[in-house]
């Protein structure tokens, strides 16, 4: 049995599953929801069984973003709301989150390193290898890469699956993808809350990295970027630095 990690609750019914739509129509007899931070932490101390790999860790962070509880209400990020298309200019929504045991950076990106690397970490132009997961986590915590996953049908891959690899830098990623593995070191685990001005740039997965594999995965969060309703187009990755060439 793996032991999952703390991962963002946006899986959870409190921030994504109810249609935003019927939140609004609530919207004058609730102004907050309440929305969780992850839950499911199985330590040694409290007689669990320790994380074996990083397969383990990322399959039972997966786990745990189907299945998490509730735990302690996150507060609200800056009072700023998520970019909805159908609620541009408009002075209510849904409140971003900000989740307390994550580091918050200056862009608005939110982490939490999973598993601490070792060695340098990469510079400016080198060759970054990576293995990542992805979720909708705005939008019921649907996977759109998950590789790590025994998921079978349209998700299942290969053993021999090739990692992904880009230059630091080189703007061929998304820029919560630059920031991220920027203080990353090699074998280093770390997951990132994206919100949409750090995800992919015209909400086009085409333009940048990185790219889901396999078409179900492109078609999940293509469902999500190019939807002009009320969905919350917030992300999760999951990322692992492999290596720098």
């Amino acid at each position: 049995m793996v032991c999952p990690h703390r991962l963002p609750e946006a899986f959870n019914r409190a921030s994504s599953p109810r249609p935003l739509l019927l939140t609004l129509a609530a919207h004058t007899r609730r102004r907050t929801r309440r929305s969780t931070p992850p839950c499911c932490t199985r330590n040694a101390a409290s007689g669990g069984a320790k994380c074996s790999d990083r397969r383990d860790l990322l399959s039972g962070a997966a786990a745990c973003a189907v299945l998490a509880g509730l735990q302690a209400p996150a507060v609200s990020a800056k009072e700023k709301y998520e970019s909805m298309s159908a609620l541009k200019g408009k002075d209510y929504g849904k409140a971003r989150t900000r989740y307390p045991d994550y580091v918050l950076t200056d862009s608005g990106l939110q982490y939490q390193d999973i598993r601490e690397g070792s060695g340098a970490a990469p510079q400016q132009g080198s060759q970054v290898v990576i293995d990542w997961d992805g979720y909708t986590i705005g939008y019921y915590g649907r996977p759109f890469e998950a590789k790590n996953k025994a998921k079978g049908g349209s998700f299942a891959t290969t053993e021999n699956r090739d990692y992904f690899r880009f230059e630091l830098g080189a703007n061929k990623v998304i820029p919560a993808f630059e920031e991220a593995v920027a203080t990353m070191k090699p074998g280093g685990i770390r997951r990132i809350v994206v919100p949409v001005e750090l995800g992919y740039p015209e909400n086009d997965f085409n333009k940048a990295g990185p790219r889901p594999s396999t078409f179900s995965g492109q078609r999940a969060l293509d469902f999500v970027l190019k939807n002009q309703g009320l969905i919350d187009k917030t992300l999760l990755f999951d990322i692992e630095l492999v290596r720098v060439l």
